[in-house]
């Protein structure tokens, strides 16, 4: 993680997010810019956070552990969403391991000031109401995939949730098979099945590097609109 020493790109992101209308006194808040490299581990499950992270840039996963030790995929976010308000209110560690997707830039404010300023900020505690909502959503949504969906339907809804735009290629390079499956919850002989299925049905197309989406149509309908965000 570094710190951003950037005043005019802080409020570049200001602006763009719209920060006024979650801190009306903006000019009194201590914020601060950190960026985090692709790959790179934003919060580890157990560890305490000292301030609430909004994402203003990038793209981050969310995954959280079982019993087995093995960590189960829960979402991808991006902008604007926040890290550590279930932490904040509840004043527990981290619930979930953190990881930036791409290169990643947060705007972060410490738990000590919203605690002593920003309580009484209806504003604010709307916002962060609208996220702790959000990740309840998620999280169910998630945990009802990962039990009861096919691991084809799995598999098609991570795809779709983690290509950008019209990139649909995944690098097998940094996601192993074996990656993956642990975090959709199978084995990774099971995924192989699936992934050569798919192949065979031209729905996807598989080489030593990537994996590329042949047909958007038909993994749109096989994930049946469950996406991992």
């Amino acid at each position: 993680m570094k710190i951003i020493q950037n005043d005019e790109r802080l409020q570049e992101k200001l602006a763009t997010y719209h920060f006024n209308h979650i801190f009306p006194q903006l000019e009194r808040v201590p914020f601060v810019l950190q960026h985090y490299d692709a790959d790179e581990a934003i919060l580890n499950e157990g560890e305490n956070i000292p301030a609430l992270l909004y994402l203003v840039e990038g793209k981050i996963k969310a995954t959280g552990s079982v019993g087995n030790g093995r960590s189960l995929l829960l979402r991808f976010s991006h902008p604007l969403a926040v890290i550590g308000d279930i932490e904040f209110v509840r004043h527990i560690p981290v619930q979930s391991q953190i990881t930036a997707v791409s290169d990643c830039l947060f705007i972060a404010v410490s738990f000590q000031y919203l605690r002593k300023y920003e309580m009484d900020n209806a504003a604010f505690l709307r916002h962060l109401l609208t996220h702790v909502t959000y990740k309840l959503q998620t999280n169910t949504a998630a945990s009802r995939v990962n039990l009861l969906a096919p691991v084809d339907q799995r598999f098609a809804s991570y795809l779709l949730s983690v290509m950008e735009g019209n990139h649909f290629a995944l690098d097998m390079q940094s996601a192993t098979v074996s990656d993956l499956a642990e975090l959709l919850g199978t084995s990774h002989r099971h995924l192989n099945r699936v992934i050569k299925h798919l192949a065979e049905a031209g729905i996807i197309e598989r080489d030593r590097r990537k994996i590329r989406v042949l047909d958007e149509a038909a993994l749109e309908q096989l994930s049946e609109g469950v996406r991992y965000e």
